[in-house]
């Protein structure tokens, strides 16, 4: 038995899965967009806070915020008695050819975190270097743990 045998007059089409993420990526956007206007696109410039670690060491808290290519002129931290703040702005480039995809943050960011209240906030450094903001706060004194001996 014979099957007939089917011609196109053209090439078929090649599928392109990298076509079809771009695609889904353009409609989610979209939708964020319908959903939550101003939002939902990574190169908006809008308010967005920086990832972070925080850190407990024996005697302080680490906070590491990756902040690349910001200079520390960028950048304003400041703590009030139960909050740490770090906020600043990056501006976008100048570039000369044509951009493809951007999907980098740019804009005003703002971090914030409540501190613990064995902090000394009257102590507290900031460090920046290869993209990440150290901000070091020590714990207080008296809040340190120490060995008691027992008498009798």
């Amino acid at each position: 038995m014979t099957l007939p045998v089917r011609r196109s007059r053209g090439a078929l089409p090649v599928w392109d899965p990298f076509r079809e993420l771009e695609d889904l990526h353009t409609r989610m956007d979209r939708l964020m967009q319908s959903a939550f206007p101003g939002g939902g696109e990574f190169g908006a410039a809008e308010g967005w806070a920086p990832l972070a670690d925080v850190e407990y060491t024996e005697d302080a808290y680490l906070v590491e915020l990756e902040l690349p290519g910001v200079g520390k002129d960028q950048i304003t931290v400041e703590v009030t008695a139960s909050e740490l703040d770090v906020h600043g702005e990056i501006r976008e480039k100048e570039r000369t050819g044509v951009v493809r995809r951007h999907t980098r943050h740019i804009g005003q960011f703002d971090y914030r975190t409540s501190l613990p209240p064995d902090s000394d906030t009257e102590h507290i450094s900031a460090e920046l270097t290869n993209g990440v903001l150290t901000v070091r706060v020590p714990k207080a004194e008296q809040a340190r743990p120490h060995h008691i001996e027992i008498a009798g």
